[in-house]
């Protein structure tokens, strides 16, 4: 990896070449500008070219609230040639992420999704959507959301995104009665609120991991420190 600048606007940098860069990307940075917070003044685009001096080119999503590795081209024919592996899914996308409950061990999402997550799904056409995932740790906490029992289920689920899908994961893990905590679109507020009561924390509970190219490159961020009490 080459060397990596400072940079006045202090996004952590975690990988370097001639043909990319990588982000720990924070939860509450968007990647770039968008209609749904036009107040945000910030993006994730904006201050890593100001820190790198170039241009740069988003090769995929994270959701605003999602924290961990983002990914963007530093040429257009690097945006070209990874953009084209994104879309053929030989590129392979790591997500931690804490649920509602005890899903199984192992599972697969087969379920198709409306294209636009921010529209009424009827009347959308459905697009194919496939999520892997595994159950890593299952908790048992001593507060109750729901008066019918005396503590809360959560697990921690590593999670792989066959396709590419907007709020894929988020929306995946809803339809199997697992949502994700700290969702406030596709969660449940009591839930939500309750665990960030617990943890001291109040966020998504989702976490892009690691992000593996054709080639062999592997570029991973590890969970920040709130996720230190799951992980133990």
């Amino acid at each position: 990896m080459g060397k990596v600048p400072a940079g006045e606007a202090g996004l952590r940098l975690i990988h370097l070449d001639a043909d990319l860069a990588a982000i720990d990307k924070p939860a509450g940075l968007l990647v770039h500008p968008s209609s749904l917070d036009a107040h945000e003044t910030h993006t994730a685009v904006d201050l890593l070219e100001r820190q790198l001096g170039e241009r740069v080119f988003p090769l995929h999503r994270l959701d605003k609230a999602t924290s961990g590795v983002l990914l963007f081209a530093r040429h257009a024919q690097a945006a070209r040639e990874h953009g084209q592996a994104f879309e053929a899914g030989r590129i392979r996308k790591q997500y931690l992420a804490l649920v509602r409950g005890w899903p199984p061990e192992a599972g697969e999402i087969d379920y198709p999704l409306a294209r636009d997550p921010e529209l009424p799904s009827a009347g959308q056409p459905r697009v194919a959507a496939l999520t892997r995932y595994r159950r890593l740790a299952c908790f048992d906490w001593p507060f109750s959301v729901d008066g019918r029992h005396p503590s809360s289920r959560y697990a921690l689920v590593e999670v792989d995104p066959l396709t590419g899908r907007r709020h894929q994961i988020r929306r995946h893990f809803k339809h199997l009665a697992h949502p994700l905590v700290g969702d406030t679109t596709h969660g449940k507020g009591a839930h939500n609120r309750a665990v960030a009561q617990w943890l001291g924390v109040s966020r998504l509970w989702l976490h892009a991991l690691r992000v593996e190219l054709p080639g062999g490159l592997s570029i991973e961020a590890p969970a920040g420190a709130e996720w230190a009490p799951l992980l133990s």
